[in-house]
């Protein structure tokens, strides 16, 4: 069958006519041809439906559609898709039964899709009468598309390929670009009832994210509803409007603040092509990116395969507009069971990996327990600068990176003080709020290191805005981990970034010491400091256990 929609009622011979319009070629300058058109009209009058056809730029027609008296069900356009282009290079030109302009629907449709064109040919006494087109426009506004003057179909002289060549030389011209033409482009957005300024910093941090992992940010989002809506997070109305929105300013990435569900991660694509991911999806990239070590290859590959097991129904853009009924039953639901079961057989294989690496992680811990050293991590907020203050310290080379989650692999580096006195101080991976379950999970293993330490040294960017609640968060999963209690030195780094007066008071208000990592000459106070609470509660533990015996 090469005619989409419903042909239920319909005469065999008005059918072999819908099939015989594949035969035909429009001239490339035409948005229609008028053998075409007439032949549209005459069948759409016979059988009482809507009639339309999808028709490459070389003239073409791809598919022909049957509607219902008033509307048409668009199908699947896998085959034409959308990419990085401005326009999907196909036209839609349907009949209007009681010879109305276009509709509202029309023009979503022409938005949502990126047509080339839409058009609706007016019948009358079963023939071609008014036509009604509309087209995109380079304007990033309430209304990306202009409504040409409605003309007797006879009377069309628009140049179609020379039109549309205008129109996105135009677009190219008119859209935001990137630095990288080549890095993805995404709108961020944010649903929530939280207050605006709070909103604010969670999307300030989701666009530092994205720049780590190589996406431009070409516009935030922010939606403050009273209800959040179960299925779109947002109004189904509004989403649609954020969709044509993006793909007017070429976005090819829609990333949600708000962690979605799985159904709501479906619902989503089911209304676009463009790649829909939230704020787990986004980490959980990064991660993929940064791990390096065997170790943080198989935690990340393990959280994602965890994040995605729930999120593999078999159904995207394409499976999910297909009518069901014989083809869409059957074999995909076997290939989605295959696909679900070897993704499970891969977390176990990984599991049990990582139980081993986790095996040979305690035997070097235990190594370095016996060795009778005392041990200091540094934790902090990402991008606080850890791995630049362990190189520091240390004179080594961590990889040290201006980026959220530059370091995932644990760093171990020994540190000596004057009196030839060693400690081990080890760099772990930077925190951050809300951290996926799946990945607090995964890592778990990794920072079981935190255990071992004598001393923690909390980092703290002292001139992010949002300090506060990076030491707040960095304290909920230290309490998650179960090592809240540990003797810890609060440390604000980048003090070079903030005005002295300033400095003072942050550091008086949290008996903190301030440094800048980049700077080894305003490490005095710190190594101090560092020392005293390490060999100073040592030598007092040891005592205590002197007196005992």
């Amino acid at each position: 069958m090469v005619v989409y929609g419903n042909t239920q009622g319909i005469k065999k011979k008005s059918v072999t006519g819908l099939e015989k319009i594949y035969r035909r070629k429009v001239p490339p300058d035409r948005i229609i041809s008028q053998e075409l058109a007439r032949y549209l009209t005459e069948l759409s009058s016979e059988i009482n439906r809507q009639l339309g056809v999808l028709i490459t730029r070389g003239g073409t027609v791809s598919h022909v559609i049957v509607g219902d008296a008033g509307s048409i069900f668009l199908p699947e356009l896998s085959a034409y898709p959308l990419g990085k282009k401005y326009l999907r290079g196909l036209r839609f030109v349907h009949t209007h039964l009681k010879n109305e302009p276009l509709t509202h629907d029309d023009l979503t449709d022409l938005a949502l899709l990126r047509f080339d064109y839409i058009a609706a040919i007016g019948i009358r006494d079963a023939l071609p009468d008014r036509f009604y087109t509309a087209h995109l426009t380079a304007n990033i506004g309430d209304k990306p598309y202009e409504i040409n003057p409605a003309v007797n179909f006879y009377n069309d002289t628009i140049d179609f390929l020379a039109h549309i060549g205008a129109i996105e030389e135009e677009m190219g011209r008119q859209r935001p670009q990137a630095a990288d033409s080549a890095a993805e482009k995404a709108i961020i957005i944010a649903v929530s009832q939280a207050p605006k300024h709070e909103i604010e910093e969670a999307l300030d941090e989701l666009q530092e994210l994205c720049a780590s992992s190589g996406i431009a940010t070409v516009d935030r989002v922010i939606q403050r509803p009273k209800e959040i809506n179960p299925r779109y997070l947002l109004g189904a109305g509004r989403l649609r409007d954020l969709i044509i929105d993006a793909l007017a300013k070429g976005a090819t990435l829609l990333v949600f603040n708000e962690n979605l569900t799985p159904s709501q991660s479906l619902a989503i694509a089911e209304l676009t092509e463009i790649k829909v991911i939230d704020r787990t999806a986004l980490i959980l990239d990064i991660f993929a990116r940064r791990a390096m070590s065997r170790d943080g290859k198989v935690q990340v590959e393990l959280a994602q395969l965890k994040y995605r097991l729930p999120r593999l129904t078999g159904k995207g853009t394409a499976m999910s507009r297909l009518t069901g009924g014989i083809g869409g039953r059957g074999p995909g639901e076997m290939k989605l069971e295959i696909d679900r079961r070897r993704v499970r057989d891969r977390i176990n294989i990984l599991e049990k990996e990582l139980e081993k690496l986790s095996m040979a992680r305690k035997q070097r811990r235990a190594r370095r327990s016996n060795s009778t050293l005392p041990i200091v991590s540094i934790v902090g907020y990402t991008n606080a600068g850890k791995s630049t203050l362990l190189n520091n310290l240390t004179e080594s080379a961590a990889f040290v990176e201006d980026k959220m989650f530059a370091t995932l692999d644990t760093s171990t580096r020994r540190l000596r003080f004057p009196e030839e006195r060693d400690v081990i101080i080890t760099d772990t991976v930077g925190f951050i709020k809300d951290l996926p379950r799946d990945l607090i999970t995964a890592f778990k293993a990794t920072l079981e290191e935190l255990e071992d330490a004598d001393t923690l040294i909390h980092l703290v960017d002292a001139s992010n805005q949002r300090f506060e609640q990076h030491i707040q968060s960095v304290e909920t999963i230290l309490k998650d981990l179960g090592i809240d209690s540990k003797p810890t030195l609060l440390v604000f780094n980048k003090t070079d970034k903030i005005h002295e007066d300033e400095l003072e008071g942050i550091l008086r208000r949290y008996g903190a010491v301030g440094i800048s990592a980049i700077n080894p000459s305003t490490f005095g106070a710190l190594l101090e400091t560092l020392k005293e609470r390490v060999f100073g509660r040592r030598h007092h533990q040891e005592a205590e256990g002197t007196d005992e015996v």
